[in-house]
């Protein structure tokens, strides 16, 4: 870089930093840090010489995203699961009616519900959980623009107009997701939401695939995913469990349940992976998980921890921490199977 052009540099950095500055923002934390590059970011994209149409992408996303983060914080602490489906199921078929009792057993366990806000299965998900319990996350669509009764008007309805704004809003807020039947939109989501967790890129959420009692929608999908995917090598056998297939409704709701009922969430701390558990672990617990998940481990021993200094949420909350393969995230799941199923004897 040339004397003059980081002389150019530091004045921009200057003004914005007073920018910030002035609308109660902190330069030297790391929201300001971040802030600031936003608006650096944005600035090089005029230096770059992008198009409108550039210009529009970028922005309208960035607008979108903001909206959609603030509606949601103000629920941050409300567990939320995603339910995907058709848009076309009427509601005298079997599968709206799975969907319909799915979401009021969940919403009576405290779970809020978060949909396409169409019709079909999206309005059984919102049906079941009432509209206090409801987010709406449409897409504008030049043949499906209203939402449907339970969630119109509702200022946790939010109206996106792309489609990967909207993904990111729905895996990102989501603690669990739910499939019932549907078409090329469904499985999309549920390919994404799968893929996102096998590489990392998401947090582990239980993922159930539900269908109606004694129909078997999911069952032949698993069957293909079996008989296709896996025979053939292109995934690996544990990647099996980053999903549950069930006919029932009460298994689907237990299974959501069940994920959280030790683990809580997780985080990396550098190369550590922290995973903040509801209890603490026993020493032969702790020695399981040894024995039986080595192979997810690079360095050291699976050992158990308090907060860490870098960490600023649920810092009551006891841990375990382990130097991680980051991958085989099938596995990371298995494991976090058997710490729920430890009993504290």
């Amino acid at each position: 870089m040339s004397p003059k052009s980081h002389d150019t540099e530091q004045r921009l950095s200057e003004q914005i930093n007073r920018l910030i500055e002035s609308v109660g923002g902190d330069t030297g934390q790391l929201s300001g840090k971040l802030v600031r590059e936003m608006i650096h970011t944005s600035v090089k994209l005029l230096r770059d010489g992008a198009d409108n149409g550039e210009l529009k992408l970028t922005s309208r996303s960035l607008k979108e995203l903001r909206y959609a983060l603030k509606v949601f914080r103000d629920y941050r602490e409300a567990r939320k699961i995603a339910i995907f489906g058709s848009a076309r199921t009427p509601d005298d078929h079997p599968d709206y009616q799975a969907a319909l009792a799915f979401s009021r057993n969940m919403a009576q366990r405290g779970w809020m519900a978060i949909t396409g806000a169409g019709g079909g299965i999206m309005q059984a998900g919102h049906g079941g959980a009432g509209r206090a319990s409801s987010f709406g996350v449409a897409i504008r669509l030049p043949f499906e623009t209203t939402a449907n009764e339970f969630i119109e008007g509702d200022p946790k309805l939010i109206v996106f107009r792309y489609f990967f704004t909207r993904k990111l809003v729905f895996v990102s807020q989501s603690h669990a997701v739910a499939l019932f039947p549907g078409g090329f939109g469904t499985m999309d989501e549920g390919f994404e939401t799968l893929t996102l967790i096998q590489t990392g890129k998401s947090p582990l959420i239980p993922v159930v695939m539900i269908d109606a009692p004694g129909a078997d929608y999911w069952q032949r999908w698993d069957r293909f995913v079996r008989d296709e995917l896996l025979a053939n090598g292109m995934i690996s056998e544990p990647d099996l469990s980053l999903y549950h297939v069930t006919d029932q409704i009460s298994e689907a709701v237990a299974i959501v349940q069940r994920f959280y009922r030790i683990y809580h969430s997780q985080r990396f701390v550098r190369d550590h992976l922290v995973l903040r558990l509801n209890r603490r672990l026993t020493d032969a617990e702790t020695g399981t998980l040894n024995e039986q998940f080595s192979d997810l481990v690079v360095k050291g021993s699976i050992e158990q921890c308090d907060a860490q200094p870098s960490e600023k949420s649920h810092l009551e909350l006891p841990r375990i921490r382990f130097v991680s393969t980051r991958r085989d995230y099938g596995r990371l799941r298995q494991m976090i199977d058997c710490i729920n199923g430890f009993d504290g004897a």
